[in-house]
């Protein structure tokens, strides 16, 4: 039997055990898939019981395990990145579901590194979500770009080439070039680089510093896709659709909005940011990302590009929730990282779902196809709605603690923000769904549902984006725990 630390260092290294096991039997398509789901299930069920154990009181620790001197590797838990865990490893198992459905059902190749790439992808997830440092948090935040990449190019045409090396230059040359100094930084400013709750930069840097360190930091983590370093996210494009879930939902671009509210809270701390307005400008920043991510997506014809600015934005949502600098805010940032996760993956399978049945990739070809597909366009209605706001759906708890904040603090550019972006999503979704019940069909066809696994995935989702909305407490009570309420 295992003690609560050593738990959780299992916890980390199951995806990555699974990969190997994937790799040595990849030749058996079946088992190979086994392994997949099973390795996902039993990672979930340690999440679990690392849950009830933090719940219960007793913080699960691993390490510190000296690299370098002065550099550490440490793991433990906290609430939001307990949360972030719990989203990851239940989406994996759904994912995996999905995968079988669409990687069969399209005949793609290379089926075996699919499969091993998204577990260590999975790996790097895990590390994240449990990085008691800055350090650990950017070592695994490399394995995960590193890990996906092969994801991207998975069709390996010239597309895919262009669309990785977009993916590489952003995603490294960011975390290269202003994460890493930025973290250096304030290991030297702050004499540590642990996650402490209120941030450890108290009077150890002037307001100049606090403003640059900011904005290395936030830049930084290009993950986040925060205009302009967002280019790599429509890039990204060119991968298989359970590629563009992993990336949009369960692991690349949380990773990103993870990092971002992680560091607002553990390494800057929301008092010293809201004292100083050392951080004023991220404000203006996710809302002009927000807007203008809205305003491309309208422009957009290809589903998955649409779904990919709609991305660009909601991600901001994350990033504007954080810059408000109140508590409630932050736990509308945390709370949106869980609805987005269930929410876009929702609409991610739809695309996939309709690419599969009918072979068709843009908005002007989906006249009629919700009453040949009714299961796949019902579930995209549903996290469309999510995405616009409405409830009974999970987007709109996010929402409502972020203009909780902004009211409370009088941050009216937030709340226009918030507003008018809500109005583009309405403007940028419901066409779509208008089209596919509304609009008779151009042409006729024979195709139906997407094959059984992708409309079990899509199906869970769906019905995942609406029970977080009726039942929120678990989320909520993390969301509270990460700024003390």
């Amino acid at each position: 039997m295992f003690n609560v630390d050593e738990l959780l260092l299992l916890t980390i290294f199951i995806p990555l055990i699974g990969g190997v096991g994937i790799a040595l039997l990849g030749r058996y398509p079946n088992i190979r898939e086994c392994i997949t789901l099973i390795t996902a299930i039993i990672l979930w069920t340690q999440v679990v019981n690392v849950y009830d154990y933090f719940q219960g009181g007793i913080i699960p620790k691993a390490g510190p395990y000296e690299v370098l001197p002065g550099l550490e590797l440490a793991f433990n838990v906290e609430p939001l990145g307990m949360l972030f865990a719990f989203i990851a490893s239940t989406l994996w198992i759904i994912n995996s579901i999905y995968s079988i459905g669409y990687m069969r059902g399209n005949n793609e190749p290379r089926q075996t590194n699919f499969y091993i790439c998204f577990a260590v992808s999975l790996f790097g997830v895990m590390g994240i979500a449990f990085s008691a440092n800055l350090f650990t948090l950017f070592l695994f935040y490399e394995v995960l770009t590193l890990a996906t990449y092969p994801l991207v190019t998975h069709k390996a045409d010239e597309n895919a080439k262009k669309g990785g090396r977009i993916y590489l230059m952003i995603l490294l040359g960011t975390s290269m070039l202003l994460l890493l100094p930025a973290i250096i930084w304030t290991g030297a400013l702050a004499g540590t680089l642990d996650f402490v709750p209120g941030g450890i930069l108290q009077d150890k840097a002037p307001y100049a510093v606090l403003v640059l360190l900011s904005l290395l930091f936030m830049f930084g983590i290009g993950k986040a896709a925060l205009m302009p370093f967002h280019f790599w996210l429509p890039a990204a494009m060119v991968a298989p659709t359970p590629v563009s879930a992993l990336l949009h939902a369960v692991a690349v671009v949380k990773a990103g909005v993870f990092s971002v509210v992680k560091i607002v809270v553990y390494i800057f701390g929301i008092d010293l940011l809201a004292e100083t307005g050392s951080a004023d400008w991220l404000l203006y920043a996710a809302g002009f990302t927000v807007i203008v991510a809205s305003l491309v997506a309208l422009r957009q014809d290809n589903l998955k590009k649409r779904l990919a600015y709609s991305t660009v934005s909601q991600l901001s949502y994350v990033i504007l929730a954080a810059a408000i600098l109140t508590p409630i805010s932050a736990v509308g940032a945390a709370m949106h990282i869980a609805a987005h996760a269930i929410s876009k993956i929702t609409l991610f399978f739809a695309a996939g779902s309709i690419y599969t049945a009918a072979h068709k990739t843009e908005i002007s070809q989906l006249d009629g196809i919700g009453w040949k597909m009714p299961i796949t366009m019902a579930a995209f209605t549903i996290g469309a709605l999510s995405m616009i706001g409405v409830p009974p759906t999970a987007g709109f708890l996010g929402k409502w603690f972020m203009l909780q904040g902004a009211v409370s603090t009088q941050q009216w550019v937030a709340v226009g923000v918030i507003v008018l972006s809500t109005l583009l999503n309405t403007a940028y979704f419901l066409p779509i769904i208008y089209r596919a019940f509304l609009v008779p069909p151009k042409e006729t066809g024979d195709h139906g549902e997407a094959p059984l696994p992708i409309l079990i995935a899509i199906s869970l989702t769906a019905l995942g984006t609406i029970l977080l909305f009726i039942f929120p407490d678990a989320a909520l009570d993390l969301a509270k725990q990460m700024v003390g309420l």
